[in-house]
């Protein structure tokens, strides 16, 4: 198996998608960078999942804005409405500096037939004189990873690092064997591929958008966009618990957070509002971090911040080995089973998110790798079998309050890992990485982010911009 290092399972992107906006995105840019023809039109054709709820989740903004060259992580999200209104209007589309011809509503076709490469599939083709010229196909395979047909993508074989994880065993392996922490035994492998200084940069990046997201989402108010008319809850949370309406800036929220009511109801309350804060962000198409996915961006940053604040949070440091102990329980399942709703339902989302927090905040709380495996272990194992059914393809209902049931979840599972002898547990992580893939291959296609079952089917209603 291919190693991933935690940089691939987190990224700062832009929502409400990693599967279906972040991954197309991708495909759009490294389709772009390979253009070495003269052309005069652009097609994209959607298959599958990705056309049965591509509108709801913006596939056809993000491989708007990803063939203009711009790129999630520094385009300015505000902008983005401008720049696709703009486009549709034209009928054209600038490419590498080149203005050429694309009709929103004749060259973006939804086919609904699923493509034999992948529930999520993509083709990208441009013409000449309406003669075919170039065409690639892209499988969208979760977490923002995309897959080329024809291409063998070049990754990190597991021979460089020094200490090559496919397995739960492996883990408690090396862990055993160097006498350390889980974190420990990533941070070496991260810095067998970048320097310490540029390690603990990228995971200071990702700390600080994550707490960007819960703060901006905290004190956004309105209605979500997509037509489904969901109205944003964390701020009228946050206000119940706060009872300030505004703050002077994000570091006066923080000291504010960290003096209100610590009681069991309101800390409960904190951690539900830190993640709807995240996703009703990522449904808004803003900033978040994937984590392992757009759609279950808000546990990871909730349990964090839930340890932040209300835990025994000393220093920094402590939450990056919150976010290395994650990242390494997170690509377990990328390489054990899956990170994609449209593979494996909404287990491979919520599930693994809550998976890789539970393993995070036991891992900072002082629990042993035997522990932190468990916690992960536990909670997936709440999570088997948890359908995708995104009610009219928007990352809404219930996409935004599974988050925050993830978030409880893990820190339940936390407790109970801390609680007990992992030497007294009857499955083990990767029992359950397995029998998540068996159950993802066993589950109904129409639970698998199609919107064809579950709440999508039982509430069928009409989405005018979509």
């Amino acid at each position: 198996m291919s190693s991933i290092s935690i940089f691939e399972i987190f990224k700062i992107g832009v929502g409400p998608s990693s599967s279906h906006t972040l991954g197309p995105w991708n495909a759009a840019l490294d389709f772009v960078d390979d253009i070495v023809d003269d052309f005069d039109r652009i097609q994209i054709q959607l298959f599958g999942s990705l056309s049965k709820t591509g509108k709801g989740h913006a596939s056809d903004a993000a491989l708007i804005l990803g063939l203009s060259g711009y790129n999630y992580k520094t385009i300015e999200v505000d902008e983005i409405e401008n720049i696709i209104n703009e486009i549709r209007r034209n009928h054209s589309i600038v490419i590498k500096s080149k203005k050429v011809n694309f009709s929103y509503e004749e060259d973006l076709i939804f086919e609904p037939v699923t493509h034999s490469l992948h529930p999520n599939t993509l083709i990208i083709s441009i013409f000449k004189d309406n003669i075919g010229l170039k065409s690639s196909v892209y499988a969208s395979v979760g977490g923002g990873f995309i897959e080329k047909e024809g291409t063998t993508h070049k990754k990190l074989d597991t021979k460089d690092l020094p200490y090559p994880i496919d397995r739960g065993k492996d883990i408690l392996k090396y862990s055993d064997d160097l006498e350390c922490s889980i974190s420990e035994v990533v941070i070496k492998n991260e810095l067998s591929i970048n320097t310490k200084v540029k390690v603990k940069a990228q995971i200071d990046e990702l700390i600080d958008a994550m707490i960007e997201s819960v703060y901006r989402g905290c004190n956004q108010e309105g209605i979500l966009p997509g037509g489904l008319n969901v109205k944003r809850r964390a701020k009228s949370m946050h206000y119940q618990l706060t009872k300030k309406e505004d703050f002077s800036s994000k570091e006066e929220w923080i000291d504010n957070v960290r003096t209100c009511n610590k009681g069991f109801n309101e800390v409960n309350k904190w951690v539900s509002c830190f993640a709807l804060a995240v996703n009703e962000e990522n449904a808004a198409m803003s900033r978040v971090v994937t984590a392992p996915t757009n759609g279950a961006a808000g546990v990871i940053p909730a349990v964090m911040l839930y340890y932040y604040f209300f835990c025994d949070y000393k220093e920094r440091n402590e939450l990056r080995k919150f976010l290395l102990t994650a990242g390494e329980i997170g690509s377990l399942f990328k390489k054990g089973a899956t990170i994609s709703a449209a593979v494996g339902g909404c287990q491979a989302e919520i599930g693994v998110s809550s998976a890789m927090a539970a393993a995070g905040l036991t891992e900072v709380t002082g629990g042993s790798p035997r522990q932190v495996l468990m916690a992960a272990e536990i909670a997936m194992e709440h999570h088997l079998g948890l359908t995708c059914d995104p009610v009219g393809g928007l990352v809404q209902v219930p996409c935004i309050e599974r988050n925050a049931m993830g978030a409880i979840k893990a820190i339940t599972a936390s407790n109970l890992a801390l609680s007990s002898d992992p030497k007294s547990a009857k499955v083990d992580i990767d029992t359950i990485i397995k029998t998540m893939w068996n159950t993802a291959q066993e589950m109904n296609g129409k639970y698998k982010e199609t919107s064809e079952g579950g709440l999508a089917f039982n509430l069928p209603v009409l989405y005018p911009e979509c």
